[in-house]
């Protein structure tokens, strides 16, 4: 067995497991940190009336708890028992028989004695002494009311009649509050002793009244809410020489009532008029001895009854549960001691170089970590969501994309719009071919409605870069310097800012350039003849096939008999039709004597003729060949200026801008005075990494 750093090794049958543990708590509690390692310990629950004190001071065999109304026991009490055999000379704990008959204890002896946590190296050979003294620290943290506080008095009893055991004493389970007590005490406690037993490690003993009903009991309803299956709970039935002539706990010790795996234990305390007549322990223990061998439902089972076998049971219990979690804490030792070293490491030493230097080397970080993340080559890329510039892609490529696509020519602009714009493109003559200053017109206004989603994409594409500033800024590194990040963010949100002006002028140029010049010998356009031939056959496909009436065959379409020119109305029944006679429909009359003046405002009305309904398909198909042009043309173009203007741009440029900004030697002081967050939590870590170094420590002497 290879020997400890402290020069020895402890087994894991060795009953010094315990002292182990008791050396763990010890630590943390000394180090005045909130223990990160669930550690195994027997947490005592019950009411205020359950006879918890009783229990505790018959296994300690001394009185030494406060006693009185209400709440005693108002922050929870470690009490560490370390089997001590007797020394040889009285001296041998550095104290004279002389000076024991000093104290007001009369029982106190050489043999055991109380030390607390808090008070290294004092003994305490006078358990009055101890009392006053855990009312004394008690006052001092949770004050002279009948207020609680969550923090523990670790009292550690050396004594040749006691097994070593560790138990956690709580505050009483209570209902209603009663004098000066808070209105919210009954929470307070129940979230205290909640806090202590949900953990996993911890072993319950549920302290229980045998003369009231099992089913009303305060500790094992607490006990069950975090352990419903019973399996690490143990229960104390007390005041069973109190109950009722004629009945007994058998049924509960048998587990017929609410088992428990590691069962119950019946005991019998002093009562109140033995505690006022100052009955000794002893006594009090012989009597309780006495009663279960001679009472007729116990007798046969007396040596699993009383104090002495409940504190063999809790110690072999703590001791077998402390070698079953052992190497779980091994682990966790090691596994929280790295992980506050790493977190100590990020936030630094306390003590500064040249304040040029440091921040130099953040701004040179900070750029070059805002390059990576736009470049796709961070350490810390995600495989559950898009980030940095993969995000910038999908505003190019699915959302800007999917908007210009879904921008339609024609639900703005009707066909009976088209029509009025053809007419005024014509002026006072009728046109023998379809207008381009129409198609023009049209073409034009619908380009110009592309500005509004690309100037959306820049704004986009700005956010996220806003995005990636925020998650640059939320690193260890600037929340050790608050003042210097609030700096880094004004700055690189203006200097985004600036950039955004000539983006959103060149987005704003490249349409302009687009609705300022229709490029009708594009190769991808669809000219005018071939929109033409399209609409003809489109309406010679509509029209009924005529037939030779002397062969019955079809005749060609190029030989089928042409409408005749149009002419003027010899009956007036077609003068009506047409765009401008909808207009005077209600005044024609077979003969005009005379013609009235046109309306002030002329608007198209009426449906459209033949060949209107035909110019009007050609500039539809016209306008929607170069619309497509100039959507892929945006699609393509919009995403390079952004990148040049706006996300190149900053990334080239990211450092020399913070340099000019940021490097100014009269400020870097303020920018690196750390966080009240940042000073706290290191020294956190400090006192952390300290005390699971030396647990770390301890827990390697066992082999």
């Amino acid at each position: 067995m290879a020997a400890a750093p402290g020069g020895y090794s402890i087994n894991v049958n060795d009953p010094s497991l315990i002292a182990l543990v008791n050396k763990l708590q010890d630590v943390f509690t000394t180090v005045g940190v909130q223990n990160p390692i669930d550690l195994p310990q027997i947490v005592v629950v019950g009411s205020q009336s359950s006879g918890k004190s009783s229990v505790l001071e018959n296994i300690v065999g001394r009185d030494f708890l406060p006693r009185g109304s209400g709440i005693v026991t108002r922050r929870p009490l470690v009490l560490q028992l370390i089997n001590k055999p007797s020394p040889e000379k009285l001296q041998a704990n550095g104290v004279t028989e002389d000076e024991l008959k000093k104290t007001t204890d009369r029982e106190a002896n050489v043999d055991e004695w109380g030390e607390f946590l808090h008070i290294p190296g004092q003994k305490f050979f006078d358990f009055n002494k101890i009392r006053d003294e855990i009312v004394k620290e008690t006052e001092a943290k949770a004050g002279r009311n009948v207020g609680i506080s969550p923090a523990p008095i670790n009292l550690r009893i050396y004594s040749p009649n006691v097994l070593t055991l560790t138990l956690v004493d709580l505050p009483g389970l209570t209902k209603v509050p009663v004098g000066d007590q808070p209105k919210d005490i009954e929470r307070q406690i129940r979230e205290m002793v909640l806090k202590q037993i949900q953990k996993p490690n911890a072993i319950i003993l549920a302290v229980t009244a045998a003369n009231v009903d099992l089913a009303n009991s305060d500790g094992l309803k607490m006990a069950r809410e975090v352990d419903q299956e019973g399996q690490r709970t143990i229960g104390v039935l007390t005041k069973v020489d109190l109950m009722d002539e004629g009945t007994d706990v058998v049924d509960i010790l048998a587990g017929r009532i609410i088992p428990l795996r590691l069962g119950y234990v019946p005991v019998v305390n002093r009562g109140q008029r033995d505690i006022e007549n100052r009955k000794k322990i002893s006594a009090a223990l012989e009597a309780e001895k006495n009663f279960f061998e001679n009472h007729k439902a116990y007798r046969n089972k007396a040596s699993y009854c009383g104090t002495p076998y409940l504190a063999r049971k809790l110690n072999l219990i703590l001791m077998m549960h402390i070698k079953q979690t052992l190497p779980e804490i091994k682990t966790r030792i090691s596994t929280s001691l790295q992980k506050y070293t790493s977190e100590l490491n990020q936030l630094g030493d306390s003590i500064l170089g040249n304040p040029t230097n440091i921040v130099l080397n953040i701004i040179t970080e900070f750029s070059q970590e805002y390059r990576t993340v736009l470049e796709g080559n961070n350490q810390e890329l995600s495989s559950l969501e898009l980030s940095g510039g993969a995000r910038i892609s999908f505003v190019f490529h699915e959302l800007y994309s999917n908007g210009i696509k879904a921008v339609d020519p024609f639900d703005q602009v009707k066909d009976i719009d088209i029509r009025t714009i053809l007419y005024n493109s014509s002026g006072s003559s009728p046109a023998l071919f379809v207008g381009t200053t129409a198609f023009e017109l049209i073409v034009k206004q619908q380009i110009k409605r592309l500005e509004d989603p690309s100037l959306k994409c820049v704004s986009l594409v700005y956010d996220e870069l806003v995005r990636i500033l925020g998650q640059l800024l939320n690193k260890h590194l600037f929340r050790r310097y608050p003042q210097l990040k609030e700096r880094f963010h004004a700055v690189v949100i203006a200097f985004f800012k600036k950039s955004m002006d000539p983006t959103n002028k060149l987005v704003r140029d490249l349409v302009a350039m687009e609705a300022c010049y229709i490029n009708t010998g594009h190769p991808d356009f669809l000219n005018g003849h071939r929109a033409m031939a399209i609409v003809n056959d489109r309406h010679n496909s509509t029209k009924p096939t005529q037939v030779d009436p002397k062969t019955g065959k079809p005749i060609p379409a190029a030989m089928q008999p042409r409408a005749a020119s149009p002419s003027l109305p010899t009956d007036g029944s077609d003068g009506n039709s047409g765009f401008f006679g909808s207009f005077f429909a209600s005044k024609n009359k077979k003969k005009m004597a005379a013609m009235e003046a046109p309306p002030a405002t002329l608007k198209a009305s009426g449906t459209l003729s033949e060949r209107e309904n035909q110019e009007v398909e050609v500039i539809k198909l016209l306008i929607n060949s170069y619309f497509n042009i100039t959507r892929r043309t945006m699609i393509d173009m919009v995403p390079k200026a952004i990148m040049l203007n706006l996300v190149q741009y900053t990334k080239d440029e990211m450092q020399r801008e913070l340099l000019e900004q940021m490097y100014r030697t009269q400020e870097l002081d303020d920018l690196l005075r750390e966080s009240d967050y940042t000073i706290r939590r290191r020294k956190e870590c400090q006192q952390m990494v300290e005390s699971l170094s030396r647990a770390q420590q301890i827990v390697s002497e066992v082999q």
